[in-house]
C-alpha cells in the first residue's frame, strides 16, 4: 500500500470473525440467558397460579383466563416500548429497566392481597418481560456470523431450563408453601440481571451506528483481550462510514473493502435518531413490510400455540379431560399432576437439539415451517379425548416441535432487520406475539375448560397451519448473511444474495 493509499478497515462483523467466539461471548450468553431464565420462570408460573387462586378466591374460570391474559397485555407494552428505549438508547438501559420492573412487581405480587392487586402487579411484570427481545438482539449483536444460528440456539436452552426449573420448584413448593412462595421464588432470577448490571458491556454494533466508534473499538479491544486474540489491522469503521465511502469515492480500493455492498445505497440519517413512531412507521415501509407482516402473523400463530400448549398441560394431561360441564368449576390445586407438567417441560430439551440440528443446513425458513406442519400432525388425534398416557405423548411431541420453531424465529427476526431497528423490529414482533398469548386462554383453554376439546384443538391446527405457510412465504433467507446496520444495507444484500 502506498503512502497515499486510505488505512485499511475492518467493519464489526469482520472484528467479530476475527475475534471468534470465546470467553468474552460466554460471559455475555451467561448474563443473557439468566433473563431469558427469568421471563421462561415467569410465564411457566401461570400454569399454577391460576388453578390455586381460583380455588382460594373463588374465581370463574374467565377471571382465572384473565390473570394469564393481563400478563401478555403488559408483555405486549414492554416489547414494544423497551425495543424503542434500547433502539435510541442502547441494549444497556432498556435491559436495565426491565429487569428492575420484573424484579420488583414479581416479588410484590406474592404479597397480593385480593384478586384487583394480583392482577395489576402481574400485569406490571410483563411490561418487565417484554424486554426479553432486548437481551437476544444484544447477545445477537456479539456472535460472528458463521455460528450465529448454534449459538442462538444455545441461547434458547435458557428458556428451556428456565421452564423445567419453574415445574421444578412448582413441584416442591405449591403442595407445601403455597402459590405465594412461587411468586416471590420466581422473581429471584430477574435480580441477577441488576448484581451484574455494571459490568454489561454495550453492543459495539450499536456504538459503531451512533458514531461511537471510540467507545466501539474499546469494547473489541476487551472482546480480543479475553479471547486471546487479535483485531484485524487496520481503522474500524461502520456501515454509515463504508456507505459516505462508496457515494463520495467510488474507487476500486473502497469497492474491494465493500464486495457484498452496492455502490447505490444510502444512508437516511434520520435512521440514527428516529422516534417510537417513526421506528414503526421503517418497519411498515415497502422495503420491509412483507417480511414485518408475515413475521407478525408468525409470531402471533406461533405464541397462541406455545403459550397454549404450556396451559393446555395442565388441563388435557392429568385425567381431566374428559369433564362434565360440572368439574371446570370444582378444579383445586391438588388436582394438577405436577408429575405431568415437568416431563412435558422435558420435551423443549429435544426440541433445541432439532433446532441446533437443522437451522444452519435447512435454513431458516424450511426449518420453521417443517416444524409447524409437524406439529399440526402431533395435534391432530387430541381433537377427540385420547387416554391420559396417549395425551402426554402428543403434547410432548408438539411441545418439541413448537419449542423448535420459536427458538429458529427468535434468530430469523434479527436477522431480517438491520441495526438501526433491530430491537424495534423484533419487540413489535413480539408484540404481536403477546396478543396470541392474551387471547390463547381467553379463547382457546377456556374451551377446554368449557368441555369444547375439538374445537380448541381444531382451532390450535388452523392457526399453527396459517403460521406455517407464513414460513414459507418469507421473502428470503438469513443463514450465513452478515447483519446489516441500515435498512439500504439489508434490503441490497438480500437482493444481491
Amino acid at each position: 500500500m502506498g503512502d497515499g493509499d486510505p488505512p485499511a478497515t475492518y467493519t464489526v462483523d469482520e472484528a467479530l470473525v476475527a475475534l471468534g467466539f470465546g470467553k468474552f461471548q460466554l460471559l455475555v450468553l451467561a448474563y443473557a440467558g439468566m433473563g431469558w431464565v427469568s421471563e421462561a420462570m415467569e410465564v411457566m408460573l401461570l400454569s399454577f397460579i391460576g388453578p390455586a387462586v381460583q380455588s382460594l378466591w373463588g374465581l370463574s374460570a374467565r377471571e382465572e383466563s384473565l390473570i394469564t391474559s393481563v400478563v401478555f397485555a403488559g408483555m405486549l407494552v414492554g416489547a414494544y416500548s423497551w425495543g424503542i428505549v434500547s433502539d435510541k438508547h442502547g441494549r444497556r438501559k432498556g435491559f436495565l429497566i426491565t429487569a428492575v420492573v420484573t424484579t420488583g412487581a414479581g416479588f410484590l405480587s406474592a404479597f397480593a392481597p385480593n384478586y384487583l392487586s394480583l392482577l395489576v402487579l402481574r400485569c406490571l411484570v410483563g411490561v418487565g418481560l417484554g424486554g426479553g427481545p432486548v437481551l437476544s438482539s444484544w447477545f445477537l449483536e456479539f456472535i460472528p456470523a458463521p455460528k450465529r444460528g448454534t449459538w442462538m440456539v444455545i441461547f434458547s436452552a435458557f428458556w428451556t431450563v428456565g421452564t423445567i426449573f419453574e415445574a421444578s420448584i412448582a413441584w416442591f413448593v405449591m403442595p407445601r408453601l403455597g402459590w405465594r412462595w412461587l411468586l416471590a421464588l420466581s422473581s429471584l432470577p430477574s435480580s441477577v440481571l441488576l448484581l451484574f448490571y455494571v459490568v454489561a458491556p454495550e453492543s459495539p454494533r450499536y456504538l459503531c451506528m451512533k458514531g461511537r466508534i471510540a467507545d466501539a473499538h474499546s469494547i473489541l479491544k476487551e472482546i480480543a483481550r479475553l479471547n486471546k486474540t487479535e483485531l484485524p489491522a487496520g481503522v474500524l469503521v461502520s456501515d454509515y462510514n463504508v456507505q459516505l465511502q462508496e457515494n463520495s469515492i467510488p474507487s476500486e480500493d473502497t469497492q474491494l473493502l465493500t464486495s457484498r455492498r452496492k455502490e447505490n445505497r444510502t444512508l437516511d440519517s434520520s435512521e440514527q435518531s428516529m422516534g417510537g413512531f417513526s421506528s414503526l412507521l421503517m418497519l411498515l415501509s415497502p422495503r420491509l413490510l412483507k417480511s414485518t407482516m408475515l413475521l407478525w402473523i408468525y409470531f402471533f400463530g406461533n405464541a397462541f400455540a406455545y403459550y397454549g400448549l404450556v396451559l393446555l398441560t395442565t388441563e388435557l394431561s392429568n385425567g381431566r379431560n374428559k369433564c362434565s360441564p360440572y368439574q371446570s368449576h370444582l378444579k383445586k390445586t391438588s388436582d394438577i399432576n405436577y408429575g405431568d407438567v415437568f416431563v412435558t417441560s422435558f420435551a423443549e430439551f429435544p426440541g433445541l437439539l432439532i433446532s441446533a440440528a437443522i437451522v444452519d443446513k435447512l435454513g431458516r425458513k424450511l426449518s420453521m415451517s417443517s416444524m409447524l406442519f409437524l406439529c399440526c400432525i402431533f395435534l391432530l388425534p387430541l381433537v377427540v379425548h385420547q387416554p391420559a398416557g396417549l395425551t402426554t405423548s402428543l403434547l410432548f411431541g408438539a411441545r418439541i416441535c413448537i419449542t423448535a420453531s420459536f427458538t429458529i424465529i427468535y434468530i430469523y427476526a434479527p436477522e431480517v432487520y438491520p441495526t438501526s431497528i433491530r430491537t424495534t423490529g423484533v419487540g413489535v414482533a413480539s408484540s404481536i406475539g403477546r396478543i396470541g398469548g392474551m387471547i390463547c386462554p381467553l379463547v382457546a383453554v377456556a374451551l377446554i375448560k368449557g368441555c369444547h376439546q375439538t374445537a380448541s384443538i381444531i382451532l390450535f391446527e388452523i392457526v399453527i397451519f396459517v403460521s406455517g405457510i407464513c414460513a414459507v412465504l418469507f421473502p428470503f433467507e438469513t443463514k450465513g448473511r452478515d447483519l446489516s446496520d441500515t435498512i439500504a444495507s439489508s434490503t441490497e444484500d438480500v437482493n444481491s444474495a
